[in-house]
């Protein structure tokens, strides 16, 4: 099997080793594996691909994306993407189509520890970009904290993933926000709001008293048309919320 093939969604070949990777048959997907070489390393379509796209056109992943796709925490993911990658899956290939996540943009952005770990032990890219989030340069570190999956979060940050300021304020990291806000040159107004946004969404009151006295605006209306109050209140976190609203 040609190593650059790519199989349409509903290919016999396809449909089998997606099914085999959803009910965490690894048995099964190792003899398609094994009798199929190159198959780890197959394009597969998108179902949501539009109905008069060429081939070239068409939107396309891997099953390490099948084995990360939402909602994630598939049966046995760990050891599915252990036999994937030893049987020829790059880690690092992105999505093709809208955007260019990568496998652990996807189990970050489920929470998916299980998988993010596998993915870590597999040699993924930790600074790898194509997040959803900004302008498609973001790691998956960006995708776990904007999207407040915090275990996905942790697990990358202590395994060497490198926050920005708001990534770090997400995360609560006091020292490290500190660091940022007296590094040259120093982070603009809306950097101060936009990591204020995000520690008020990850709870953390230090970060966000540290902004708010370095100048960030809390009346700022961001993320899903939310203030930073709105932000905390949405999480959970009914006192900082509170402390936050005029």
């Amino acid at each position: 099997m040609d190593a650059s093939l790519t199989l349409a969604a509903d290919d016999p070949l396809a449909r089998e080793a997606a099914d085999a990777i959803r009910t965490g048959d690894v048995e099964r997907l190792r003899g398609l594996l094994d009798a199929n070489p190159g198959l780890a390393a197959a394009r597969i379509t998108r179902d949501d691909a539009q109905p008069d796209a060429t081939v070239e056109d068409l939107p396309t992943c891997t099953l390490l994306h099948v084995a990360t796709d939402h909602p994630g925490h598939l049966l046995a993911v760990g050891r599915t993407i252990e036999v994937l990658v030893a049987s020829g899956a790059d880690p690092d290939a992105p999505f093709t189509g809208p955007h260019a996540e990568t496998a652990l943009h996807w189990a970050a952005s489920n929470d998916d520890v299980e998988a993010v770990e596998a993915l870590i032990r597999a040699g993924a890219d930790l600074e790898a970009p194509g997040a959803v989030i900004g302008d498609g340069s973001g790691t998956p570190l960006a995708d776990a904290v904007a999207f407040g999956q915090w275990r996905a979060a942790e697990h990358l940050f202590h395994a060497g993933a490198t926050p920005n300021l708001w990534q770090a304020a997400g995360l609560g990291l006091v020292d490290r926000v500190e660091a940022l806000l007296d590094a040259e040159p120093a982070p603009d107004a809306d950097d101060l709001t936009t990591a204020l946004w995000c520690a008020a969404h990850g709870g953390r009151r230090a970060c966000v008293d540290l902004l708010l006295a370095r100048g960030a605006d809390p009346a700022w209306i961001g993320f899903d048309g939310l203030t930073a109050a709105d932000a905390a209140r949405r999480a959970g976190h009914g006192e900082l919320a509170d402390a936050l609203t005029p």
